[in-house]
């Protein structure tokens, strides 16, 4: 029954583009941004001095991480893949789990978790209290000459905030400027027919929702789900909905890092969540159509 349901919503979906290209331009303060990036890939603002923001949201892999789980302080493991940054702004809500809502929240995260970064809000505030380099620029931005956690956590908020990645092949399809090869449309239907579109739309193809993983087949690995924050039992194996934009550039997928390809992923979401198996030939041409996701990084 609740397939059927499902088949009949996705054949109400299919007459819709519910896709809207990304903003080429976003509000951005470059002051404080700038201080942000330096923030974010400062390893001092760990307990052992290792380990910075950029270390798990890296840029040549995507503003994510190509391992399965990050490493953080002293080589601990952490629980689930690091999805990427780029775009973040744009979702609902931060993490998988989606326990925070906010960008600047989210930078706390990492910061406080024994296993990534381990700083209470102290230890960064007596570190960059002490240096006088960040001392000169938070004076010149926040116009004060005590430097507190919520204002670090606000700066490297507005350097990913200013991580948006405008004008991809799908964007400029949208708007007329592109044209979308034979594969890549048959992707852009197959997209649609299999209900793909349910779950990522939007600006960010993606990352507005909460969704269930294993929709049809039940998915047996559900660490750091929405159960965790709600301990609704409704709640189990359900995530905030990732975003689609640059995914070629951001494997392995999925919040366990159990898809280590594209292709893999594909597979993978049509059996656990649709209860199918798709063809190779389909699962190339949804590949295809996903590639046109990738966009251009803001400079």
């Amino acid at each position: 029954m609740k397939r059927i349901i499902f088949i009949i919503f996705l054949k109400y979906l299919y007459a819709f583009n519910l896709i809207t290209p990304i903003p080429e331009h976003i509000k951005i303060d470059k002051q404080k941004a700038k201080l942000g990036k330096y923030l974010f890939m400062d390893s001092r603002l760990s307990a052992d001095k290792k380990v910075a923001c950029i270390s798990c949201h890296k840029p040549n892999e995507g503003w994510a991480d190509k391992r399965r789980v990050s490493i953080g302080v002293f080589g601990k493991k952490g629980r689930v893949n690091s999805p990427t940054i780029l775009n973040a702004v744009f979702n609902f809500r931060q993490f998988w789990n989606g326990r925070v809502k906010s960008l600047k929240e989210q930078v706390f995260g990492p910061l406080h978790t024994t296993f990534e970064m381990n700083m209470s809000k102290k230890d960064v505030e007596k570190f960059v209290n002490k240096n006088s380099f960040y001392k000169k620029l938070f004076k010149k931005i926040y116009h004060t000459n005590y430097i507190t956690a919520d204002m670090v956590a606000d700066a490297i908020a507005e350097f990913e905030k200013s991580l948006i990645t405008p004008n991809c092949k799908y964007d400029l399809y949208l708007k007329g400027k592109a044209k979308l090869t034979p594969l890549e449309m048959r992707g852009k239907i197959l997209f649609k027919k299999y209900g793909c579109i349910t779950c990522h739309n939007g600006v960010n193809i993606g990352g507005n929702s909460f969704e269930k993983m294993g929709l049809i087949i039940p998915y047996k690995n559900c660490i750091d789900d929405r159960y965790e924050i709600t301990h609704n039992v409704l709640d189990k194996c359900v995530y905030k909905v990732p975003t689609l934009r640059n995914i070629s550039l951001t494997a392995p997928y999925f919040h366990d890092g159990s898809a280590k390809t594209l292709k893999e992923a594909i597979s993978n979401m049509g059996y656990y969540n649709l209860g199918i198996r798709l063809k190779l030939d389909e699962v190339k041409a949804i590949e295809a159509f996903l590639k046109t996701f990738t966009g251009e990084l803001n400079k």
